[in-house]
């Protein structure tokens, strides 16, 4: 069979066969689905990507061998801390990587998150690249994009070489967020601040509103929520 014509079936097989769906506990693997109209979908996940800013200047101003070093500690540091706060890596993309959330706390367990990436950034890689490297005078910066909505989980690729896409309104917003420019660095839409704990909304000493709200311009002027907060990690 030629290459055209795989192509020509697979599109017309996937448009016209029904999707089977299931109502997702759990934050699904690839192997946990078909590679055929099969979905795991769930009534409301929250979705992360954390991103790092200027990374073509990076590589063109710092060399191959120091924007690495700095891929590698901020993906370490961003997936160690997803991870710990109850999120699951779904995919890393160059120098972005994206979490999912699930559960009563989902919202919440990402602003946390978010902040305490700015954390990292600031307190401990940052720091790292300065003793290293003597006379430094780049700093690595990063936004964290936030959102929540229905979310459906489904397996795409071709046959040995597959992962999974996740489509919905959470997943495209978290990932258009990290395009804003500001000095906040973690945002969140609307919804996903409506759902935060208090705990992840107020802080600082006496206690305040550690978000600002914005009118997204580039996006239908909807309100957004921008921090320049940051979350101490102690252990």
């Amino acid at each position: 069979m030629g290459l055209l014509k795989d192509l020509q079936d697979h599109a017309t097989q996937t448009f016209r066969e029904q999707w089977s769906t299931r109502d997702g506990q759990v934050v699904p693997s690839p192997t946990d689905l078909k590679l055929s109209n099969d979905a795991v979908q769930f009534d409301r996940a929250t979705v992360l990507y954390a991103d790092l800013t200027g990374s073509t200047n990076m590589v063109d101003t710092l060399g191959w061998q120091k924007a690495a070093e700095i891929y590698k500690s901020f993906l370490f540091c961003a997936g160690k801390i997803i991870r710990e706060g109850n999120g699951v890596i779904t995919s890393y993309d160059g120098d972005r990587v994206m979490g999912v959330f699930i559960g009563n706390r989902q919202t919440t367990n990402a602003a946390i998150c978010g902040l305490k990436i700015n954390w990292a950034v600031q307190s401990i890689i940052n720091p790292a690249l300065t003793k290293q490297y003597s006379g430094n005078t780049f700093a690595v910066s990063q936004v964290v994009g936030i959102d929540t909505s229905t979310v459906c989980a489904a397996r795409t690729g071709v046959r040995g070489d597959n992962d999974i896409v996740w489509v919905g309104r959470a997943a495209n917003y978290a990932a258009k967020l990290t395009e804003i420019k500001l000095a906040e660095r973690t945002w969140l839409t609307e919804y996903a601040y409506t759902n935060l704990a208090d705990e992840a909304k107020f802080g600082g000493n006496p206690k305040q509103d550690m978000w600002k709200r914005f009118t997204w311009t580039q996006h239908g002027n909807i309100p957004v929520y921008g921090s320049t907060y940051w979350w101490p990690i102690s252990n």
